[in-house]
Formats: C-alpha cells, structure tokens, sequence
C-alpha cells in the first residue's frame, strides 16, 4: 500500500512538466522512496529506432550530453525490443553492458554496480527505457525490476507525449525560421532587381551623354576633316570613345573576371578606384589555390560584386591609406576587405547605407554569410560554407 501511494504521488509530480528534464527531477523525490538508487536516468529512442538521448538525475554522465546510436548504448538489448528488462549486480564486470565499442565509460567513471533496466513502453512498442543505478554491489533483485517496471508504465505515456510536443516545436521552430529566410530573399531579391533597374538606367545615361556624344562629335569632325592632321585628333579621339566604352562595358559585365581571374580583376578595380596621387597601398591575395574561381559563375560574379562595393565604400568614406582583400579556405570560402581608415560616422553610413544593403543581399542570395565590423578601419567578411564549395577543394 506504500508503495501505491508512492505511484500515486509520482503521477501527480508529472502534471505541469512541459519537458523531460524538469519532470524527471519532480519526480526523483518519490522514487527513492520506492528504490534507493545512486543515478537515474531515462533513454528514448528516435523515431527511427536508430538513434537515442539520454536525460537523468543524480549522478551527471556523457549519456545526456549527445544523442548516440542505439548500438553502443550499456541497454541496447531493450532498446532493439530484444528483452523487456536488464539486471546486473556487478555491470563493470557484465558484458552485456561493457562491450567493444559501447558508450560505457559513465558505468566505469561512476562505479555504476548495480543496475535495472526496464523497456518504458506505449502501445506495444518499445520507446525507450528507464534506468535505475546504485554503486552498492548485487544491490538490486526481482522485487527491484517489478517497482521500476510499475514506474516505467506511469512515466512512459506522459514522457512519449512531451518527446512529442518537442518534437512538435523544433519543427514550428524550423518552419519559421524557413519561412523567414524565404521572407528575406524575397524583399532581398526585390531590392536587388530595383538595384538592377538603376544600374540599367545608369548604363543607358553613360552610354547616352558619354559615348553617344563623343561619336556625334567624332561624325560632325570626320566631315569637316581635310588634313592627315585632322585625322590623326580623329584617330585620338576613337580610342579616347572606345576605352569609355570599355570601362563602361567592363563596368555592366565582369570580362577581367572570365578572362583573367578573381584576383587580376579584383586588383584591377582596385587600382581603377584609388587615386595614383594618394599613395594607397593595396593588397590583393588569393590563399584559396584557386578556388574561388572554380566556383559557379553566379557566385563568383557575386563575390566580385560584393567586392567591387566593399572597396569602393572604402575609398569614398574611409580615407585609408591601405585597403586589402584576401580570399581564404576556413571552413568554406571567405572573401575578406579590410582598410584601415576612419570608421564611418552617421552621414557616410547612410550615404553607404545603399550598397551594404546590396552586399548584404547579394551574400543571402548565394548562402552566404555577411559581416562587417568597425574596429581601427573597416573589416567586411563574407563566409560561402563549404557546402556550397566545389566538393574535393574545400579545405578544413
């Protein structure tokens, strides 16, 4: 009649628990009233029979701190359904819980003796098990399996359907966090178009005051020219229109980029965006071997872009006096811009506002990882995991 009471009052510690751990601990204070034990704990098993986690009181093991595959657990037996309960005197010396390869070391670290082990059970099926441990020797008996049995009944359902609801909130939690990133490179991608739009524009502004203008002008000249003389300003003015029209060209489409590399055109914008007359000092490097031109040609042309804004962010706002960019394989690809002028203050931040937003932007839309700090310059990081690396390059 004790011992029901003691049933009872377990059943009613449960009631309010909303997780495993904390019900676990509410009602340890009833089962040692029932069986005197060193360390208890309780093991469920995945819903594909492959994998279990541990949760205990008493005694603090490796059990909980990592989920394990079901073949090295001390209880595999009950685990696989192979028997409904385990009982040792001496489990350091029983091989059916010290075995090669199996996560015993707890039982040998604690001086775990003696044990019951019992198959917690909902419908028919094996969920997982509970564990009660002494360090006493040949401790435990019949009678001992017979009470943990009884508590393992009352604890299974109530532990199945918290395992449940966890469950339950993981997946909410992962759905949103989906949904969010999805959020996100919509409004990403929206800003990114209008970005493109301007871009358009701008081009078609460069192409119509810049190039359109000098070729008028070049026509009206031809039919005036007379003189070889004539010719020669003519032939000077061609190649003046003809490398406008490159840089704008080079400006739409990458071209160093495919012919030349990451690095080569990198430093060549680099070079383009500084004024000679100042004295920067650049630092262009490539420590990846290579890779980072063997990547997709969207994402490497997304780097570059990010890369071409980053610099030009430095030069306009910072007023550095040496700006690098360094790519490098640290657990998957990183692209690094970093210069050592002034942090930027509230109005340059604005007037940059526009182009972290993009680099931000074009980053999420190759999975990749934006940051930027300021601490004695600015310091912009973009992380491509290795996942998302060509395969046999990527190193640790």
């Amino acid at each position: 009649m004790a011992d029901l009471a003691y049933y009872l009052r377990i059943s009613n510690h449960l009631a309010g628990n909303l997780d495993i751990k904390s019900a676990l601990r509410s009602v340890k204070s009833e089962i040692v009233r029932i069986l005197e034990i060193d360390h208890l704990d309780v093991c469920l098993i995945d819903e594909e029979g492959r994998l279990n986690t541990s949760y205990e009181v008493g005694l603090r093991t490796s059990w909980s701190r990592t989920r394990a595959p079901v073949e090295v657990s001390p209880v595999r037996d009950i685990l696989r359904g192979d028997c409904d309960y385990m009982l040792t005197g001496n489990a350091p010396e029983d091989p059916r819980y010290v075995f090669e390869g199996g996560d015993y070391d707890p039982i040998l670290k604690h001086n775990m003796r003696s044990r019951v082990n019992v198959a917690m059970k909902v419908l028919g099926r094996t969920i997982g098990s509970l564990n009660c441990s002494s360090q006493k020797l040949d401790f435990y008996d019949e009678q001992a399996v017979e009470q943990v049995r009884n508590i393992a009944d009352i604890l299974a359902p109530y532990f199945y359907a918290l395992r449940a609801n966890e469950q339950a909130r993981r997946e909410a939690i992962m759905r949103t966090e989906v949904q969010a990133r999805e959020e996100g490179l919509r409004l990403g991608a929206l800003s990114l178009t209008d970005a493109l739009e301007l871009e358009r524009q701008r081009i078609g502004m460069d192409l119509h005051d810049q190039t359109l203008a000098d070729m008028t002008r070049i026509s009206r000249d031809l039919e005036r020219c007379e003189t070889p003389q004539d010719l020669d300003g003519l032939r000077s003015s061609m190649r003046n229109c003809i490398q406008g029209l490159r840089e704008i060209i080079d400006t739409s489409i990458p071209s160093l980029l495919e012919l030349f590399g990451f690095q080569h055109a990198v430093r060549t914008h680099l070079e383009r965006a500084i004024d000679p007359d100042e004295g920067v000092e650049i630092d262009v490097r490539d420590l990846s071997g290579g890779m980072v031109d063997r990547l997709p040609q969207t994402k490497r042309i997304a780097l570059f872009r990010i890369a071409q804004e980053a610099i030009n962010n430095a030069v306009r706002h910072a007023s550095a006096s040496r700006i690098e960019v360094e790519i490098v394989c640290q657990d998957g690809l990183r692209l690094r811009v970093r210069d050592n002028g002034r942090s930027m203050g509230a109005i340059e931040i604005r007037q940059a506002s526009g182009g972290l937003t993009h680099m931000r932007t074009r980053a999420r839309l190759i999975a990749a990882q934006f940051d930027i700090r300021f601490n004695g310059g600015t310091e912009i990081t973009v992380c491509l995991p290795a996942s998302e690396c060509p395969k046999a390059e990527v190193l640790a």
